[in-house]
């Protein structure tokens, strides 16, 4: 199993959100979730760079379209707090659970650094990892996909044995299933209007398994 870790494994937006909410003060009292997603998604757009580096400057970007502080020190402060966005309750048990049946890849648009955070944060579970310094550009490019294949192969895996999981249908889910992958779709905005802070796909993928939580899919797996 491949995963994604932003999104997926780690509550990204919840870490965005609590973040902005905090530093902003009661500039940011009356934004609902997303007042703040717009402009996040617009900072992230012009800053795709290593997350554990650039986040400061999608701060300021957001701070200035909402009019919150947008001093040196608060895109500090967001920057840091990348590094320490929460996991989903369910993930680092599921994840565990998985583990015990299945090889587990990380395939994450982090770089190696706030990747680190993040798997020690869900217990360390993943057998390998493909981060955006590895592969040296981002989902939903394919070539991000074929790296990790290229990588998995060198190891005797082949692409017809890998199940990719995933919540972002535009980062992963329609690039995957376009390549030939077997995909499993985690939901988590399934009682949530919208994307969130994940940009909206063309079109929305059918996928082959379906579920709302890591939880669900672990669950599912030991049931069979």
């Amino acid at each position: 199993m491949t995963f994604d870790i932003v999104g997926t494994c780690i509550d990204f937006e919840k870490g965005v959100l609590d973040a902005v909410r905090r530093i902003g003060g009661d500039a940011a009292s009356g934004l609902s979730d997303d007042d703040i997603f717009a402009p996040y998604l617009a900072g992230r757009e012009r800053n795709y760079e290593r997350s554990s580096q650039v986040f400061g400057d999608v701060y300021l970007h957001l701070a200035n379209e909402l009019g919150l502080p947008a001093t040196q020190a608060a895109a500090r402060d967001f920057q840091l707090s990348v590094l320490e966005w929460p996991a989903f309750p369910d993930s680092a048990d599921a994840l565990a659970r998985l583990r015990k049946r299945f090889r587990l890849v990380a395939m994450t648009n982090a770089d190696r650094t706030a990747y680190t955070a993040y798997a020690h944060c869900l217990g360390n579970p993943f057998h390998d990892a493909v981060t955006m310094d590895d592969a040296g550009l981002a989902k939903p490019d394919p070539r991000f996909f074929e790296f990790n294949r290229g990588r998995q192969s060198a190891l005797g895996y082949k692409q017809d044995e890998i199940l990719h999981v995933a919540q972002s249908q535009y980062h992963d889910i329609g690039v995957a299933r376009q390549l030939g992958y077997k995909v499993c779709w985690i939901e988590r905005r399934h009682d949530q209007q919208g994307y969130g802070g994940t940009p909206d796909p063309e079109q929305k993928t059918t996928p082959d398994f379906h579920f709302h939580s890591l939880g669900q899919l672990a669950d599912a797996v030991e049931a069979s």
